[in-house]
């Protein structure tokens, strides 16, 4: 933290983080207030994952390649803009919902999935170059603790100032928020480039980052626990229909749900800023991950919203620590002329948990229902990490301690 650059890319990824995580609660309450639909809700994460997985690889090629700043501030400026759009089909609802449903929304979070598919490759990289290597367990730990914070700050500010106020001063402070943390990342001073191979040519550049990570065990085992962990046993996109119809709160209420996890994954981060999880890495990345669905399961039979809210926390405490190890892995273990194309490769694995996992949430919700789809993604969960353990034996026995 005494590196100045440091600080402020970290203060600029709290506020945009902050701000996406708001109108991520603000845009479920909304959809699934006038839809009654948790399909609709499923449909959110799909219309972002489509163009996040479509441009993964060629944005992983692009933060190689081109100066990494200046593709933050860009996708950040983009950010900004559909913030602005979701404001304007907010205050003008009565007059354009008629006429266009709430397609315009599925549109405009459709082009923060093209932001997101360059941002996140390039902003990894980026960070990367803001510490010497010796620091990356504990640069990892803290952008995970600053994610984290505006991962509980975000949704609850979200859920109250929409609930208290009106959803038109809930997207209005969206669009504060990725303005500030605009004018944040231009405040942060740009790196050289590493040197790249000149004659290689985009189809052998881009398939080197892929033929890395699948033939790097640790790297790939880690990237799909957390890609299938999360993908069947995430239960974010449902909590809407889990506030209204289980627990029978409003969007205050799903505001603190949404914030929930991130509370516990606060907590786990302060551990590990002192004590990094990195002796038998590979065992306490799988422990956390058991941990993070049997919390899912439980959440799914919980009625009471103090008990669900503890579990979220919970799930979150676990999540944590898989979210610290698979990041120090990828820094400690990713050459700096191939961090994008890692990063890339990586974003299609979080894409499809988190993106698709909420259109999976959603269709299996339909389909099997509310609860009985959380408790079978949980269950899925738990089998997942146990196969896991068994095929990729590099990684249960990983000691980042060696390294």
């Amino acid at each position: 933290m005494r590196i100045k650059d440091f600080r402020g890319f970290l203060l600029a990824r709290f506020l945009l983080n902050f701000s996406i995580q708001m109108q991520s609660v603000i845009v479920g309450w909304q959809v699934y207030q006038i839809t009654g639909d948790v399909l609709q809700l499923g449909f959110i994460g799909l219309a972002e994952a489509i163009p996040f997985l479509g441009f993964a690889i060629i944005s992983g090629y692009v933060a190689d390649r081109f100066n990494r700043r200046t593709i933050i501030i860009i996708t950040n400026g983009i950010y900004l803009l559909c913030a602005i759009l979701l404001l304007i089909f907010a205050w003008h609802f009565k007059i354009l919902y008629p006429l266009f449903g709430i397609f315009p929304i599925y549109v405009i979070i459709f082009f923060t999935g093209v932001a997101r598919s360059f941002f996140y490759p390039a902003q990894m990289a980026f960070m990367a170059q803001l510490v010497p290597k010796k620091l990356y367990p504990n640069s990892s730990t803290w952008n995970s603790a600053v994610w984290q914070i505006s991962a509980v700050t975000g949704p609850a500010v979200g859920g109250l100032i929409y609930g208290f106020v009106s959803v038109h001063a809930a997207y209005l402070t969206v669009v504060i928020g990725v303005a500030v943390a605009l004018l944040f990342y231009t405040r942060v001073r740009s790196r050289p480039m590493p040197p790249v191979k000149k004659d290689e040519s985009l189809v052998q550049s881009l398939s080197v980052g892929v033929r890395f990570v699948f033939s790097n065990q640790v790297i790939l085992g880690a990237m799909a626990l957390d890609m299938f962990a999360v993908l069947f046993g995430g239960a974010v996109a449902v909590l809407p229909a889990f506030a209204s119809e289980v627990l029978h709160i409003g969007p205050e209420g799903l505001g603190f749900l949404r914030a929930a996890p991130a509370i516990g994954a606060i907590i786990m981060s302060i551990i590990l800023a002192y004590k990094p999880p990195l002796r038998h890495a590979g065992s306490n990345l799988l422990m956390g991950a058991a941990g993070f669905g049997v919390c899912i399961i439980l959440f799914a039979l919980s009625r009471n919203f103090y008990l669900s809210f503890v579990l979220l926390a919970f799930s979150g405490l676990f999540d944590n620590i898989s979210v610290v190890i698979r990041s120090t892995i990828m820094q400690m273990l990713t050459p700096d002329a191939m961090r994008g194309r890692v990063a890339a490769v990586n974003s299609i694995f979080v894409g499809s948990s988190n993106e698709i996992g909420s259109f999976e949430s959603g269709l299996a919700a339909r389909l099997m229902g509310l609860i009985t789809s959380v408790v079978f993604g949980g269950t899925m969960t738990l089998l997942i990490v146990a196969s896991t353990a068994k095929l990729a034996p590099k990684l249960r026995n990983l000691n980042l301690k060696l390294y």
